[in-house]
């Protein structure tokens, strides 16, 4: 019996939400005969609805002003933000050691030449006393042969003994270069003895990436970089481009890119590299576009959509496709007039991609069209006609 009484009390409900919502209905959109139902629009001319700047119609729709953007010549393509190796280094240590410490951390500026991290390297150690020794003997070698170069000509040697000391000379010589470039080569400074080396910059950026840690053995076969240090406002858009697009495409050609992180936003980028063959597997080639990236906000490894246009001076109003009625073989678009003024217009369309569509002809930027609520607003404009 209890079980019968909660059943009648949650019908009773359920029929008591239905009840409000059908007046709540009727109330906005109930027939003109009702006398809740919301004023219906009045037309000035056949093709424009008129409401009342209160009316609750216009709660419905949305208004936004067009852009203008360079026509597309395909629909925005599969990509994603790269390093421009032309200005990263990925830097590994040239010889054997333990980490001592970290200079240097992920995300901070660094120049070239600025320690990264300092490590025990007794190879480090050996290469400054090789030089120390290979300057020894070359003084040495030196001394020797001025002293036999004296004798010589005094008759107190014989030729071969001089030609012996020149060639040791030389020998000497070459061996302090070869020390001072292994050195050099290590970015020592050729003073510390002691078997700490310090690990620097190669160039200017930003150290992007740091996988080492105090502690931690290094050599130089390692498979990953210890740093990676990136000028960040240079970077590569890597394009996955089907094979069918690849006719519209070519070298020094302009591209538009966008990203989730910044909506509406467009970056200027040109094609530089078309890949010389398809992937077996996925039919596509891969297209290299380079843009500058100032003020940092395009990352490594973000997506993005590129999109190749033909001409950046020339630009076509884009519409996002709900602003787009369709009757037969034209369609139309609802452009505000003023407040609560709504015209139906016909446009000529150009690229019409998955969500945004370019006008050709009947649309100027700047003007105000309905974006949102387009569909009801024709029928509105239908049912008064």
């Amino acid at each position: 019996m209890i079980k019968l009484d909660k059943k009648i009390v949650v019908m009773a409900v359920l029929l008591g939400l239905a009840g409000a919502g059908y007046l709540g209905w009727k109330r906005y959109f109930g027939t003109p005969s009702d006398a809740q139902a919301a004023p219906p629009a009045t037309h000035k001319t056949a093709d424009t609805l008129h409401f009342d700047a209160s009316a609750p119609q216009l709660t419905f729709i949305r208004v936004e002003p067009v852009e203008a953007l360079p026509e597309p010549l395909v629909e925005p393509l599969n990509a994603r933000i790269a390093y421009d190796d032309n200005h990263t280094a990925r830097v590994f240590s040239p010889v054997n050691g333990r980490v001592v410490k970290i200079l240097a951390e992920a995300g901070q500026p660094v120049r070239a030449g600025d320690g990264l991290l300092e490590m025990d390297a007794p190879e480090y150690a050996q290469a400054a006393a090789d030089v120390a020794k290979a300057d020894a003997d070359l003084l040495r070698s030196k001394e020797v042969l001025e002293r036999a170069r004296l004798l010589y000509e005094a008759k107190g040697v014989a030729q071969k003994d001089l030609e012996l000391a020149e060639a040791d000379w030389h020998q000497a010589e070459a061996e302090a270069v070869r020390a001072r470039a292994r050195l050099r080569n290590l970015n020592g400074n050729g003073h510390d003895a002691g078997g700490t080396y310090v690990l620097r910059a190669p160039l200017s950026g930003t150290l992007t990436e740091r996988q080492v840690s105090a502690g931690s053995e290094v050599r130089p076969d390692a498979s990953n970089s210890l740093f990676v240090i990136a000028d960040t406002s240079h970077v590569w858009v890597l394009v996955d481009m089907p094979e069918l697009a690849l006719g519209k495409v070519s070298v020094g050609q302009k591209v538009l890119i966008q990203v989730d992180a910044y909506p509406g936003e467009s970056f200027l980028g040109t094609i530089t590299v078309i890949g010389g063959a398809l992937d077996p597997l996925t039919r596509r080639i891969q297209v290299r576009c380079e843009l500058d990236n100032p003020l940092g906000k395009l990352k490594p490894e973000m997506f993005a959509r590129v999109s190749p246009i033909a001409d950046v001076h020339s630009s076509l109003p884009r519409l996002p496709n709900t602003a787009i009625v369709t009757q037969g073989l034209y369609s139309y678009v609802f452009v505000e007039q003023s407040v609560g003024v709504l015209q139906r217009r016909k446009v000529t369309l150009g690229l019409q991609g998955h969500e945004f569509s370019f006008v050709k002809e009947g649309l100027k930027a700047g003007e105000r069209v309905v974006t949102t609520g387009a569909l009801l607003l024709n029928a509105e404009l239908a049912g008064n006609d």
